[in-house]
């Protein structure tokens, strides 16, 4: 197989490692904006560089991984399905429905195959998880509990182009609770706080954010996030049912320090970020992405399910800057 990969930043980066380990994987071609960046990381894994995505989509390819800006997603996902190419695509394929709607009537039309690259579906944890659900063993699910915190923010020209906590990070959960329940999100009640840094209050977002979750079989969930956790990395997802239970990130590396008296000293140091936590996951997802365009397995994750959490995610933005419940189903 011949694949490109658009985007050599940190996750790009390592992409592109992951793709050039992979034995179906006879040649990589990668490129940038940044092409010096693109340069390095082609020599330093014998790849060859394009100058640039057009030329990269022109030539002879069985796949591309885009890995690129956010806002040139989904521009990139309809140039290379109008080419008639499998696409994996990091979230989001834009942000905002209308835009996201535009790119997957292109990959429909074309008949070609888009992932999303929602790596949390290849945790061990959340498949863990998935399983213990749908097995019954934890009984009635009654209780659903998410939470993602960064040590620190991202750079502050980062944060206007994000598209806001909700759709940049709590898409992940909004995502992972769908997967993990296998139900529907009927409606969600958010707040958020920016009384963190202050680059959240020039670019209109915030640093802290809750929502309450109502599935379509009634079970309550909760997801929280913020940029500003200095104790380090925390992703879990709490499931409480009628007779048992569990959670998801909860290990000696989890930044969480109990003070009761009976508890003993934290172990393990922290997660510094998600590309360390979640790294056996991203390359599962490539994995699975190359079996695909091989015929080999399903698509794991289409584009339809990332429209699906953005859906939910764009309801948590509107019930905040509102102040009211609104109900997923006005998201047309």
């Amino acid at each position: 197989m011949r694949i490109g990969l658009i985007g050599t930043g940190r996750i790009g980066t390592f992409h592109a490692r992951t793709l050039s380990g992979e034995p179906e994987v006879s040649e990589l071609l990668v490129t940038d904006v940044d092409a010096p960046r693109a340069a390095e990381v082609a020599e330093g894994l014998g790849a060859a560089v394009a100058p640039s995505p057009d030329e990269l989509l022109s030539r002879d390819l069985d796949a591309v991984v885009i890995a690129s800006a956010t806002s040139s997603h989904a521009s990139l996902i309809k140039a290379a399905a109008e080419r008639g190419l499998p696409v994996f695509c990091e979230k989001p394929i834009a942000l905002d429905l209308p835009g996201t709607m535009d790119a997957l009537r292109t990959v429909e039309d074309a008949g070609t195959l888009l992932q999303i690259g929602f790596m949390r579906r290849f945790d061990a944890g959340y498949a863990a998880a998935r399983a213990a659900v749908r097995s019954g063993s934890l009984g009635r699910l009654h209780t659903v509990r998410a939470a993602t915190s960064d040590p620190a923010p991202p750079p502050a020209a980062y944060i206007p182009l994000s598209g806001g906590l909700y759709r940049d990070c709590l898409v992940h959960d909004f995502d992972a609770l769908r997967w993990v329940t296998g139900r529907e999100v009927l409606s969600v009640c958010a707040a958020g706080s920016d009384a963190g840094p202050e680059m959240f209050r020039e670019a209109g977002d915030v640093d802290t954010a809750a929502v309450l979750l109502t599935l379509d079989d009634g079970v309550l969930c909760t997801a929280t996030a913020t940029r500003v956790n200095g104790a380090g990395y925390d992703v879990r997802m709490e499931l409480a049912g009628e007779k048992d239970q569990i959670a998801v990130g909860l290990d000696a590396r989890t930044p969480l320090t109990s003070v009761e008296p009976t508890a003993g000293p934290s172990q393990g140091t922290p997660w510094p970020g998600f590309l360390e936590r979640f790294a056996p996951a991203y390359e599962s997802e490539l994995s699975a992405f190359v079996r695909a365009v091989r015929g080999e397995a399903p698509n794991p994750c289409d584009g339809y399910e990332a429209l699906a959490a953005l859906r939910v995610a764009e309801a948590c933005e509107l019930s905040r800057r509102e102040g009211r419940p609104v109900a997923v189903a006005e998201l047309s």
